[in-house]
């Protein structure tokens, strides 16, 4: 059975590498990952603050589409876009007054089958038990802390996916290929997100703060399996510098480039070479580069 693939606007440009190192990972391990044909914005942060209806629609057509191509289950990498779309259809199927307007509106029909799944669940399901047959190198003796962000697992009702609080998947994976996952208390706090550039201070305060408890709790690295998570902690580690001093150079690496890694896969061919803060050192010593 075919997984749909709805990449969204960040792993088809700022983020790039998390898509590169996604495929690259699943063309090893063999599941059918097929990208949704002319798939739209899911809005991000900005629509559903313009207009609710507008929020609906994007949404809406692309789960029609993921309909219409006959996908039961999409692969949405970034946590906004796979939680825009789990409201959305969660909306639709209790209003559906609201959907037969939209779908009057923008010319498409939604019958509700679709389901969709975030790159941890993604992983468990297709990817875990074949781990320990496919993988060439385990990283013992790094300490990796998991970093979930605030989209993953909330608002919990909705998505329904690992613990809200204390989120255990993404650790687990991580020590399936060989790392010893941190027991830390910011894995779930907010980087800022999507204020970045609107608010750059606020953003670089509590990266500042994830990161500090991060390297208090002895990280190697931080794992993510969010575009705006990693852009703003790998990025935002210069303004940290100039702004309060420490310098971490604490590599942030996506979860399906560090599975790219075990598999024997190099840092160019997964784009970790992309990154602003260095992340190939700490694997210098277990994988080519």
């Amino acid at each position: 059975m075919a997984v749909g693939y709805y990449p969204g606007c960040a792993l088809h440009g700022t983020s790039n590498e998390y898509d590169q190192s996604i495929r690259k990972v699943n063309n090893i391990m063999g599941v059918d990952l097929v990208e949704i044909n002319d798939w739209n914005c899911c809005g991000a942060s900005s629509s559903h603050m313009t207009s609710h209806k507008l929020n609906v629609a994007l949404n809406m057509r692309n789960l029609s589409l993921i309909e219409s191509q006959e996908f039961k289950e999409v692969l949405a990498p970034c946590p906004l876009c796979s939680k825009a779309m789990i409201e959305v259809d969660k909306e639709l199927k209790e209003h559906p007054d609201l959907k037969n307007e939209i779908s009057q509106e923008i010319g498409i029909k939604y019958n509700n089958t679709v389901k969709i799944i975030n790159y941890l669940q993604f992983v468990e399901k297709y990817y875990l038990d074949k781990l320990d047959e496919k993988i060439k190198v385990k990283f013992e003796g790094i300490k990796a802390a998991c970093y979930y962000g605030c989209l993953l697992t909330r608002p919990p009702k909705i998505l329904q996916f690992d613990d809200a609080e204390q989120p255990t998947v993404m650790d687990e994976i991580v020590r399936r290929i060989g790392l010893e996952p941190l027991d830390w208390s910011f894995k779930t706090e907010c980087c800022g997100a999507g204020f970045a550039l609107s608010k750059t201070e606020s953003v670089v305060h509590l990266c500042n703060k994830i990161l500090t408890n991060a390297k208090d709790a002895g990280a190697d690295i931080v794992v993510v399996a969010c575009p705006m998570c990693h852009a703003n902690l790998d990025m935002r580690q210069s303004n940290i510098a100039r702004e309060y001093g420490t310098k971490f150079k604490l590599p942030i690496i996506y979860l399906s480039e560090l599975i790219g890694l075990a598999l024997g896969l190099t840092p160019k061919e997964l784009g970790i070479n992309k990154h602003f803060t260095n992340a190939i050192k700490v694997f210098e010593k277990f994988v080519r580069v």
